[in-house]
């Protein structure tokens, strides 16, 4: 396997851009969800395990979500009971709603996400709950956690488009961003859910953003590469000091709940990126290209990666 990485040809800095990105990876939860074949929890365990040793921080393990709705996520308490913890890296669960919560106490889960919508469609077909009532629902989710001493992170889908409703109202974004950071989370990840936004429009939610207060320290983004934007509606949001960015190692992901959603920024094409530009991220890219060939062997597919198309093996993951 090649292994050079961007920062072998050269790392070039560009003014206005952050020092260090957190790497905020989503690929064992928001990855593998939408699978439709059932990946083994031993491997689930492997990828988490694999994920840690190539130097990501933030591992989003799994989700409490009702088995009827996510069956792939069924096996979140056998996940969990599996995983070996690193030093100095954290592994947040998705919770939908109370109960999740419970299951995720018992587990002796320390840090949790909530998910909401900054659009009224969205928020019924994916909560069952209105883009108002989702608020109440949240609420006791929020302080039960607080109490509990877990960190609490939100995220808000719909943030640049619906499939359903069209443009999404920077304001109304804004308000409903500023709703879940008041019930106490402490960051918020603004997600582009079917992958439509571009930079002008990342650079005007985060100036809305700021002019209500919210400065770029609480803010992380979240882009799906539909339109193959993500990269660049990434460098923009670095420009107006976002410093947390999510990303799926090869690519994996989507929404079961809004069939236009591909799949989620490669961690790999990230850090890439990252690299060439002097940012630290604490990644190794050949530990992490090396894990979604391993992966991509277990699914049976080669990854959408353009990394790791470039620096795996040309057979990885079978043929397309």
């Amino acid at each position: 396997m090649t292994t050079a990485g961007s920062a072998g040809y050269g790392a070039y800095r560009l003014d206005g851009l952050p020092a260090r990105v957190t790497i905020h990876e989503v690929g064992p939860r928001d990855g593998l969800q939408n699978e439709a074949a059932i990946v083994p929890v031993e491997v689930k365990a492997e990828f988490v395990a694999r994920l840690a040793r190539a130097g990501l921080t933030r591992i989003e393990t799994t989700s409490f979500v009702h088995p009827k709705w996510v069956p792939q996520l069924a096996d979140a308490a056998e996940l969990l009971d599996r995983l070996e913890p690193a030093p100095g890296v954290r592994y947040p669960v998705l919770v939908p709603n109370e109960r999740g919560l419970d299951r995720a106490l018992e587990r002796g889960v320390t840090e949790i996400a909530i998910f909401g919508s900054a659009t009224e469609t969205f928020a019924r077909r994916n909560l069952n709950q209105g883009l108002e009532s989702q608020f109440a629902m949240f609420a006791p989710v929020v302080e039960r956690a607080l109490r509990h001493g877990m960190k609490v992170r939100a995220y808000l889908s719909m943030c640049f488009g619906d499939p359903w409703e069209g443009a999404v109202p920077v304001e109304q974004v804004v308000r409903a961003g500023v709703r879940l950071l008041d019930l106490g989370c402490f960051e918020l990840s603004l997600g582009d859910t079917i992958g439509v936004g571009t930079p002008g429009h990342v650079a005007a939610l985060l100036d809305g953003f700021a002019a209500a207060g919210v400065g770029p320290e609480r803010l992380a983004v979240h882009f799906h590469d539909t339109y193959g934007q993500a990269l660049a509606n990434t460098l923009t949001a670095l420009t107006k000091g976002v410093t947390v960015v999510d990303a799926s190692a090869g690519g994996l992901g989507g929404c079961p709940y809004a069939e236009s959603a591909t799949g989620n920024l490669a961690t790999e094409d990230l850090v890439w990126m990252l690299d060439g530009l002097g940012v630290e991220t604490g990644v190794d890219l050949t530990s992490l290209v090396e894990t979604s060939v391993w992966l991509a062997d277990r699914l049976g597919r080669p990854s959408v990666s353009r990394v790791v198309r470039a620096l795996g093996p040309a057979d990885a993951g079978g043929s397309d």
